[in-house]
């Protein structure tokens, strides 16, 4: 029987017996491969935090070059989701038409960047008026 094989058989011997710790190689393997990944990081604003219904604003995002860009404006009755992505300098513009929202109603916005197996996230806001 090869070391590997037997190694297996004594971590499978130990867990039936219930005496396995932290230090057995079984533990140690799967501890190895569930590293998070990591975050990124990531700025939002809106160009108007004010803005007036039937006008245009722009959520501006800072994050890493060529990251993918997601939000998701959080109106009273609706959400409203957009993408993009980030250019060479990381940043991101998304454009966000105000038509007839609750004058008022404060919209959150949640921003989510994604690069490989990497992620951030962040928010910003705004509110319509008449």
């Amino acid at each position: 029987m090869n070391r590997y094989a037997a190694g297996v058989l004594l971590a499978l011997a130990a867990m039936a017996a219930g005496t396995m710790t932290a230090a057995s190689p079984a533990t140690a393997a799967s501890a190895a491969t569930a590293t998070p990944a990591a975050v990124l990081r990531c700025h939002a604003s809106v160009s108007n935090s004010r803005p007036q219904d039937y006008t245009t604003i722009y959520v501006n995002v800072g994050t890493v070059r060529y990251a993918a860009v997601t939000t998701i404006a959080h109106y009273k009755t609706v959400s409203r989701k957009h993408t993009g992505t980030a250019n060479a300098e990381g940043n991101a513009k998304i454009r966000y038409y105000i038509s007839g929202a609750t004058p008022g109603y404060r919209v959150n916005v949640s921003v989510t960047v994604t690069s490989g197996r990497s992620r951030g996230t962040c928010s910003t806001s705004f509110t319509p008026r008449r």
